[in-house]
């Protein structure tokens, strides 16, 4: 379990570490590419790795749920997707690029909203490392250890480049280079910590474990669409965005395969 959850982690870490070896900001274009690469992953893991297993799931089960068996999926996913929206509207953020707050008024610093933002970002990741590892242990599943690995594996390769996207800016605005660092690096620290809660929490409501995959699916297209693409797709017109998020789709979807 150890594994599964630290692994999204580490690759925030190893992104922010590039502020040690960079001495000027990410070119636009780069940047524009990761964050099309990030989003891209995210949309195939919610794909694969939850929406898909969440409607297996439910095809196993009697009743209702084996019936409509996409009724899990769809209500699960439209929940994920309005409780990010509640918390977006909350929680005070800040976007990189952005001069205007977002979430209830405070007296927080840019830097702080700026790590807040990326911090609600890996939320929604670290549930689904967690919900799809509960899914792998539930009595009677079918998910498989490797399928979880991939999505953990996923994860990690799209919080590279979102770490570095973090530390950068945070270096140009006059932070140290270790102040930078551990800043983009603490944005990674809630995925483990809502993975291993999503754990526990599964663990006791397994029966509802097509909605809580599909639940975390919604979360995770929310950032995508609220944030990924628009922050990609700003400024001067490029394709680069584009290019990143299908080689992010296509890679993320092998994985899951291959692995799966």
């Amino acid at each position: 379990m150890a594994l599964i959850l630290i692994v999204p982690f580490l690759g925030t870490v190893l992104g922010s570490a590039l502020v040690f070896f960079l001495k000027e900001k990410i070119p636009p274009k780069v940047e524009k590419s990761l964050l099309g690469f990030a989003s891209g992953v995210m949309i195939a893991a919610s794909v694969w790795s939850l929406l898909i297993p969440s409607i297996e799931i439910c095809g196993s089960m009697g009743g209702f749920l084996g019936k409509f068996q996409w009724f899990a999926a769809a209500l699960g996913f439209l929940l994920g997707v309005f409780f990010l929206l509640l918390i977006d509207s909350l929680m005070p953020h800040l976007h990189i690029h952005s001069d205007r707050p977002e979430g209830v008024r405070s007296g927080f610093s840019k830097t702080a909203l700026m790590v807040f933002a990326i911090t609600l970002h890996n939320i929604p990741e670290g549930m689904s490392v967690g919900v799809t590892y509960a899914g792998v242990v539930a009595e009677g599943s079918a998910m498989k250890f490797t399928s979880a690995l991939a999505l953990s594996i996923g994860i990690a390769l799209q919080n590279f480049p979102e770490g570095s996207i973090v530390s950068m800016p945070l270096l140009a605005e006059g932070k140290s280079k270790k102040k930078a660092f551990f800043l983009g690096a603490l944005t990674g620290i809630v995925e483990p910590l809502f993975g291993f809660l999503t754990i526990i929490f599964s663990s006791v409501m397994i029966k509802f474990l097509p909605y809580l995959l599909s639940f975390a699916a919604g979360a995770m297209i929310y950032i995508v669409v609220e944030e990924l693409i628009p922050e990609s797709q700003e400024g001067e017109h490029s394709n680069t965005g584009t290019i990143g998020m299908a080689l992010g789709f296509a890679l993320m979807m092998i994985l899951d395969v291959a692995l799966g």
